[in-house]
C-alpha cells in the first residue's frame, strides 16, 4: 500500500504530457521515481531543503514523452538537472553540484582525511551494486557477502557518527538507494538478512530511515521487490531460451 507521502507525489509525466516551461528560470530536477541514480539527486534536492528552489519533475521511463530527449537532455536519461539555462546529468555529479551551488546543509566534509576516504568509497560502488543486478540466486548471498563486509569495515573509518564519514554526507546519498534495494530484495526473495553480523551496517539502515529527506524518497517496498523480480525473470527466460538455441 502506497504511503500519504507517496500519494502526494507528482504523477509521472508520459508521451502525451504536456513539457513545463523549459529554460523560464525555474530549476527542475528530472527523475523517475523508480531509478535509484535518480533517487540520489532527489535525497540531496531534500536534504538540503530544495523543496521549494527545484521543482520535481517526474517522467515515466517506460512511456518517456519525446519532447524530454529533444528539448531538455539529449541523452535522454534521469536524473538531469535544468539550472540557470543549462541541463545537466550524472546522478554523482549532480549531487555535488546541488551540494556546491545551492544553500543548505553542506554534503561534502572539508576535512581531508574524509574527503579522500569519500573519493575511496564513491570509487567502489560500481563493485557494489554489480552482485545486486548481476543474478538473484543463493550465490547471490555468496558474491555480495565480500563487498558488504568491506561496507562493515569502511563504516568504522570515523567514530564521530554512524554514516560513512561519521556525519551524513554525498557519501551515503551515493549508496543508499542500493543498500535499500539490496536490504529488500535479498530479504523478500531469498530469506536473508544483510544486516546479519553486520551491526554497523544495521546501525547506518536504522539511522537513514531517521532522515526525512531519504524516506520521503522511497518506493514502495512491495513495488521494488517486484521490479526485481520481473527483472530477474526477463533474464532467466533469455538465457533459458539462448541455452536452447
Amino acid at each position: 500500500m502506497a504511503t500519504a507521502i507517496q500519494q502526494s507525489r507528482p504523477p509521472p509525466l508520459t508521451a502525451t504530457s504536456d513539457p513545463p516551461p523549459i529554460f523560464d528560470g525555474t530549476s527542475r530536477l528530472y527523475i523517475s521515481y523508480l531509478c535509484p541514480y535518480a533517487q540520489r539527486a532527489w535525497i540531496a534536492r531534500n536534504y538540503k531543503g530544495l523543496q521549494d528552489k527545484i521543482e520535481l519533475v517526474p517522467i515515466d521511463l517506460q512511456n518517456r514523452p519525446a519532447w524530454y530527449k529533444e528539448k531538455v537532455y539529449p541523452e535522454n536519461k534521469v536524473p538531469s538537472l535544468e539550472h540557470n539555462g543549462k541541463v545537466l546529468g550524472e546522478s554523482l555529479d549532480l549531487i555535488t553540484y546541488i551540494d556546491a551551488n545551492f544553500e543548505g546543509p553542506s554534503l561534502v566534509p572539508t576535512d581531508l582525511a574524509k574527503k579522500e576516504f569519500a573519493q575511496h568509497l564513491i570509487s567502489y560502488i560500481d563493485t557494489f551494486t554489480k552482485p545486486l543486478y548481476t543474478s538473484l540466486d543463493e550465490e547471490s548471498i555468496q558474491r555480495a557477502s565480500p563487498v558488504l563486509e568491506y561496507l562493515e569495515s569502511a563504516l568504522g573509518k570515523f567514530d564521530d557518527g554512524p554514516f560513512f564519514l561519521g556525519q551524513f554526507s554525498w557519501v551515503d546519498i551515493a549508496y543508499a538507494p542500493f543498500i535499500e534495494r539490496l536490504h529488500l530484495v535479498y530479504s523478500d526473495v531469498l530469506k536473508h538478512d544483510i544486516t546479519e553480523g553486520r551491526p554497523k551496517l544495521a546501525l547506518w539502515i536504522e539511522e537513514l530511515n531517521k532522515i526525512d529527506a531519504y524516506t520521503e524518497t522511497r518506493l514502495d517496498p512491495k513495488e521494488l521487490v517486484d521490479l526485481f523480480k520481473k527483472r530477474f525473470l526477463v533474464l532467466y527466460c533469455v538465457h533459458i531460451s539462448h541455452g536452447f538455441e
